[in-house]
């Protein structure tokens, strides 16, 4: 979307929030047109990119029309656990509930549920999956 957006001289509707120390690239706004010409690279990393949102996009939208709340939650959580690497996610109810979409309650209960079937445990810093 930053990339488009700058392709238009539109301001980006992306909001984004790091959960580790990042290193992030911009790009000047200015040269993105002439550079994507000039190096076809960075026009096929634009394709690329773009080809793997639009697939997230569509497992999500499918996730959302035929999953239930609990195995999304879980899925959700696995996927946390993958990218960091651990099996203890430090997150709260709250941003859970902001990225799935639904309230905090909506979450807490289908998370001591997940907690009775001993499949996660609820630490005061987070989430551990079993």
């Amino acid at each position: 979307m930053s990339f488009s957006a700058s392709l238009k001289n539109e301001p980006s509707r992306v909001v984004a929030i790091t959960e580790e120390n990042t290193k992030a690239l911009l790009l000047p706004v200015d040269y993105v047109s002439k550079w994507i010409k000039q190096y076809p690279n960075l026009n096929s990393l634009f394709f690329m990119q773009y080809n793997m949102r639009y697939s997230e996009l569509l497992d999500t939208i499918n996730s959302l029309l035929f999953s239930k709340l609990d195995k999304r939650l879980f899925d959700y959580l696995v996927n946390k656990s993958k990218m960091t690497e651990s099996k203890k996610i430090k997150i709260t109810h709250k941003q859970i509930a902001n990225e799935l979409g639904t309230a905090r309650e909506v979450i807490s209960r289908i998370l001591k549920k997940l907690e009775k079937e001993n499949i996660v445990k609820q630490l005061s810093d987070g989430i551990e999956i079993l």
